[in-house]
């Protein structure tokens, strides 16, 4: 998690307030000033510094934290790419629930006032965060401002779900926990009725393209798709797909993420 105090909004919010739900998005970046410049582009993005240093940033959308940006990719040789982050009550035991069932612990967990984080591995492949503590950002402000939802694309949609339910404590008997349902061969995550995830299968493990290996992919709300695809051409990034309320973009290092101009539920 990139960011310095959360605001006095979200400071009413913790990871127990919504456990188990995306909270937070993180993408690691090779030049800082040029992602700025790509996502004040195609999303509109403002900027303000982190505590963390000089490679840190936060982007605000209608000036609230909406996700964090590391230029840490060239330094500690990490791919180029977007992350997911969940809320957990505790960052020690989901971390410890990942290797019992034979994810992988990159890093962490480790602490990062006012909370602690960890990058994790599922056993697939597909790489996503963990965060306990306070929220950085109101949790239904965050959801609103421009982070729509998540989709994890990967070999089994099933075993997946079982895994993520089993670390993330989805459809257990606690209460305020996320329920997943499964609808038209995807699995499908709430937290609060409203749509916060998808598993969709066929992914392929050993696929050479990393957008076909499993992978977590974030989606991300906008006014115009065709408008935020021209900009990204422009910007130096490429279209993958595009429909007429959705396109798959990449940026010029090569992280890939959504847009789309509809919420899905």
């Amino acid at each position: 998690m990139e960011d310095d105090m959360p605001s006095p909004a979200a400071a009413k919010m913790s990871t127990h307030s919504v456990f188990g739900a995306p909270c937070w998005v993180t993408l690691t970046s090779r030049d800082v000033q040029a992602t700025e410049e790509f996502y004040g582009a195609v999303l509109g993005w403002q900027w303000r510094p982190a505590r963390l240093g000089d490679r840190f940033r936060i982007a605000l959308a209608d000036g609230s934290p909406v996700a964090g940006i590391a230029a840490v990719a060239t330094m500690y040789q990490m791919a180029v790419a977007w992350t997911p982050y969940f809320a957990v009550p505790s960052a020690d035991e989901a971390a410890a629930r990942v290797q019992e069932r034979m994810g992988t612990v990159a890093v962490g967990p480790i602490s990062l006032p006012p909370g602690r984080a960890a990058l994790l591995a599922d056993r697939d492949g597909a790489t996503f965060g963990i965060w306990e503590g306070e929220l950085f950002t109101d949790w239904e402000t965050w959801r609103h401002a421009q982070p729509v939802f998540i989709t994890l694309h990967t070999r089994d949609a099933f075993d997946a779900a079982i895994f993520y339910g089993e670390v993330l404590d989805w459809a257990s008997e606690r209460p305020g926990c996320c329920e997943v349902q499964y609808e038209g061969g995807e699995v499908v995550l709430r937290s609060r009725g409203d749509v916060v995830a998808r598993i969709e299968s066929g992914a392929l493990e050993a696929a050479p393209d990393p957008t076909i290996r499993p992978h977590w992919q974030v989606h991300f709300t906008v006014p115009d798709v065709s408008a935020c695809a021209r900009a990204a051409e422009l910007h130096g990034g490429s279209v993958l797909s595009k429909g007429s309320d959705e396109a798959v973009l990449r940026d010029p290092d090569g992280a890939q993420f959504t847009v789309t101009a509809r919420r899905r539920g």
